[in-house]
């Protein structure tokens, strides 16, 4: 198994973030992991991506140059990352935010109302957990447990409250992709 997954939007929509909880639940699962930041100096408001590999061998690089799915959360983000898409791949694009399709035809793409399912689930905050779990119900790449796991961990402490809100809101995107 090898998962290269691409995560970007704006600054402040918590990619980093899922591609985190994403990294952190494949080491869970005893996957090799590497998670790779990048974001612009002026952060919330600029652009911010991430790779996540996950493998059960050795990762060589942290660099993806075909990946096997992207999330693009907004329309540059989908400018930018379709074509970073291998043949066959799966793109997960928030339509509350994107008003275009994809150009391509070779890959699976799924148009997810990110924003509107977070604020179902009880916060607007939540729409990168919704295409997070559009990510996992499509690839099977982590459970959705090893994800919450993560997430308890990580997000404990001061926001341990909206923990309820964030499954919440995973689930539906899950749902969202097997439906």
């Amino acid at each position: 198994m090898l998962e290269q997954n691409l995560f970007a939007g704006f600054g402040g929509q918590g990619m980093l973030l899922i591609g985190s909880l994403l990294a952190t639940a494949g080491m869970k699962e005893g996957k090799y992991v590497s998670w790779l930041p990048s974001y612009g100096p002026e952060m919330r408001g600029g652009t911010a991506n991430c790779s996540v590999v996950l493998s059960d061998a050795p990762i060589s690089s942290p660099v993806i140059t075909e990946a096997t799915c992207v999330i693009a959360m907004n329309r540059p983000s989908l400018e930018k990352f379709e074509s970073s898409l291998r043949s066959g791949g799966i793109l997960i694009v928030n339509s509350s935010l994107v008003d275009i399709k994809a150009a391509r035809r070779d890959i699976e793409a799924f148009y997810i109302p990110a924003n509107e399912e977070a604020e179902k689930a009880g916060s607007a905050k939540a729409a990168n957990l919704v295409v997070l779990g559009a990510c996992i119900g499509k690839t099977g790449c982590v459970s959705p447990e090893s994800v919450i796991e993560a997430m308890i961990e990580k997000l404990g402490g001061k926001k341990a409250g909206l923990a309820e809100i964030n499954k919440r809101a995973l689930n539906a995107g899950i749902a969202m992709v097997r439906s």
